[in-house]
């Protein structure tokens, strides 16, 4: 399907740290001393744990203010140059502070290298303590670029805390009017999405690429509206499809599932928005019509703090 054919498009699941430029990943880097390996990125099957890995040396360059506030500018003009009028940019301000950066000081960066043209959401990180994910809420408050709430990564069995130790952080996002979004069922069972829906009050959830393996859960999704934010490209890529045309999307609009498409991560998935569109349209089932209402969907699910 060609791009130009698609009307503007919406992104609301893009991480900072996984969407540099390349030439900007390097010249960031020099000055460091750091050597980008030449197949750095991601590939398909490689796992969700190992993926999450590359992120090691992309945040190596961003430990100051200027260098998150040029990657956020920058990739807000990559967005607005493929076609993309919706962005959501989405980070974790607690892994930007090696060189002494304060969380004020980098969230502020992100907030002025996007000037408006990307609502900004902020990361927790599963195992995170629950008081961290409570000061993000926090920072976020006075800030209206900073539209959301996020719990990213995924669970590893030495962590301390489970999903239900951020119910007060995710509670107080919602009484806050921030949006709520999570990082569930990615490969893991769907009683996550449950779990983010019910406790957490996520709005739109982060792969859920397990749906359909619970018709409870697949009826809760509908009932509540959530938005599912499918990044197929990257579900590729970690492992929890075995290929793009075996992605669930096209099986969960028929059911009546609200529905995105985003990249993930531009430059660690070598992707932008119009090759994941491009890919979802070769999904069987997926109808020009239907591409179309992912796109609306899209559009309409964005966070809005007014």
């Amino acid at each position: 399907m060609n791009a130009p054919l698609l009307p503007p498009l919406a992104d609301l699941h893009r991480h900072l740290d996984g969407s540099l430029r390349p030439s900007t990943f390097a010249e960031l880097a020099a000055p460091l001393g750091l050597t980008i390996p030449e197949d750095f990125g991601f590939h398909p099957g490689m796992g969700l744990q190992a993926a999450l890995d590359c992120f090691g040396l992309t945040l190596r360059v961003l430990q100051t203010p200027a260098a998150v506030e040029r990657v956020a500018c920058e990739i807000c003009e990559d967005a607005r140059a493929s076609g993309v009028s919706t962005l959501e940019l989405r980070f974790a301000p607690q892994l930007h502070q090696a060189a002494g950066a304060s969380m004020d000081s980098i969230l502020d960066a992100a907030v002025a290298g996007c000037a408006g043209r990307a609502g900004i959401i902020l990361c927790g990180l599963y195992g995170d303590p629950p008081e961290l994910v409570e000061q993000l809420v926090a920072l976020a408050r006075p800030r209206r670029g900073v539209v959301g709430l996020d719990l990213a990564g995924g669970p590893a069995p030495g962590h301390r805390f489970g999903m239900e130790a951020y119910v007060p952080a995710f509670r107080r996002a919602r009484d806050l009017g921030l949006g709520r979004t999570v990082h569930a069922g990615e490969g893991r069972p769907p009683a996550e999405l449950r779990v983010a829906i019910e406790l957490l009050l996520a709005q739109r959830i982060g792969h859920g690429t397990t749906l359909l393996e619970d018709p409870a859960v697949t009826a809760l999704v509908i009932e509540r509206g959530v938005t599912l934010e499918a990044c197929v490209t990257s579900n590729l890529h970690t492992g929890v499809i075995p290929s793009i045309t075996a992605h669930p999307i096209a099986s969960w609009m028929a059911r009546g599932v609200r529905v995105c498409i985003a990249t993930d991560n531009t430059s660690m998935s070598h992707v932008d928005a119009p090759r994941e569109h491009a890919r979802v349209a070769e999904i069987p089932g997926m109808t020009r019509a239907r591409l179309h209402q992912a796109i609306a969907q899209g559009h309409a699910a964005a966070f809005d703090r007014r």
